[in-house]
């Protein structure tokens, strides 16, 4: 029988909290994009990037991000 080989994600969810105090869970980031020296920067710009596209097909605009952080592991 095989060994079996540990599957890796190709996202990794944040968490990001917005300047009103609203906050959503498990946003999803390409794992390809943070792969450079900036750390988790570049998440909080492509996760931008989902607000303005999300806030242009509702109408309505999505507040600033105030931080981002990884999802606890489950």
């Amino acid at each position: 029988m095989a060994p079996k080989r540990k599957i890796e994600s190709s996202f990794v969810m944040f968490d990001v909290l917005y300047v009103d105090g609203s906050r959503t869970s498990n946003r999803k980031v390409p794992s390809l994009a943070l792969t450079t020296l900036d750390g988790d920067e570049p998440a909080k710009t492509i996760i931008e990037g989902q607000d303005r596209e999300i806030g242009l097909a509702s109408g309505r605009p999505r507040p600033d991000i105030r931080s981002v952080e990884r999802s606890a592991a489950k």
